[in-house]
């Protein structure tokens, strides 16, 4: 496995990042000791750097898997859609009590549009400044899904880290194409801010050119990382592989493109709405029948869904 240093954090990270949203309680569900045993044999195969979040439910996982693992030093990013100072205290404090652990490497301002949300947030980052100067956060950032966002850091020296949505084919960019987004990543990369990319897979959209896709971004020399959802070892050695350069078998191959998701909405769905107001892409609708819609081909089944849905009617898999 190859190892790089996350923009001038001084952080070493791997180049595949293990995405737990997938493990956890908003997609697979895994098991406590399947999923630590799932997280433990990535560490086998190199990996060192694990993104999760306030909401993904997978604190205890991580929890875990640092308790079993003493000989090496694991990189975790959590992120929170905190909004005031109070509220990114909390999600801090929650995070460093979950996990066991005094600090968080990574913590990031979850799904950022534009620099007029990141001034919205603006109490919650200079909370998170502060934390970084008293070492209780060893580095600060956003996540985004919108070229905007991306470009908001640019003039924002106390940002150190950007994870921005990537793929070779642009799926899920909500304001602009790949190549837009490719200039504002390598605009940020230029000025020291560390990347980390998600959705290489385009939430199982590209998984029939998984191989493509994934080493698409691995490939973008501004991308320290490239956050990945796995669910299975043959995900882990597949993706492993190709993070290290190394020929992937034939075997992984039909393994991966066998892995196949979709969100699944069950009948007992009453038509809330709740879904479709947190879904980041959009492509939740009330049908005529008042029942929730999906619209398969945009839905990068993040699983954020499944999160507030209070029937627990929506499932992905």
């Amino acid at each position: 496995m190859e190892y790089r240093t996350l923009g001038k954090t001084g952080i070493r990270v791997s180049r595949l990042c293990f995405g737990v949203l997938t493990i956890g309680p908003l997609q697979a569900g895994l098991p406590g000791a399947e999923g630590v045993d799932l997280l433990e044999y990535a560490v086998a195969r190199g990996v060192n750097f694990f993104d999760s979040a306030e909401d993904y439910g997978t604190y205890p996982y991580l929890r875990s898997l640092l308790q079993r693992i003493k000989d090496r030093p694991l990189v975790i990013t959590s992120k929170s859609y905190a909004v005031t100072a109070r509220e990114m205290m909390a999600s801090v404090d929650q995070a460093r009590r979950e996990l066991d652990r005094d600090y968080i490497d990574i913590f990031l301002l979850h799904e950022q549009e534009s620099s007029l949300t990141l001034q919205g947030h603006r109490q919650a980052l200079e909370f998170l400044v502060e934390a970084r100067e008293k070492g209780i956060v060893r580095a600060v950032g956003l996540s985004t899904h919108t070229v905007a966002g991306v470009l908001a850091v640019l003039d924002k020296p106390e940002i150190d880290v950007v994870h921005p949505l990537f793929n070779i084919r642009g799926l899920g960019i909500l304001d602009g194409t790949r190549e837009a987004m490719l200039d504002a990543i390598r605009s940020a990369w230029g000025q020291g801010k560390g990347i980390y990319l998600m959705k290489a897979l385009g939430g199982g959209h590209l998984l029939h050119q998984a191989e493509q896709a994934l080493s698409f971004c691995l490939g973008q020399e501004c991308a320290a990382s490239v956050a990945v959802g796995m669910q299975t070892r043959a995900e882990i050695d597949f993706n492993v592989a190709l993070a290290s350069g190394l020929p992937v078998p034939e075997h992984l191959q039909i393994a991966a493109a066998r892995q196949d998701r979709r969100l699944h909405i069950e009948d007992w769905c009453e038509g809330c709405g709740r879904c479709a107001d947190i879904c980041p892409q959009g492509v939740l609708s009330s049908g005529d029948d008042g029942k929730i819609r999906v619209v398969e081909s945009s839905c990068l089944l993040c699983g954020y869904c499944a999160g507030v849905c209070p029937n627990f009617c929506i499932k992905v898999y």
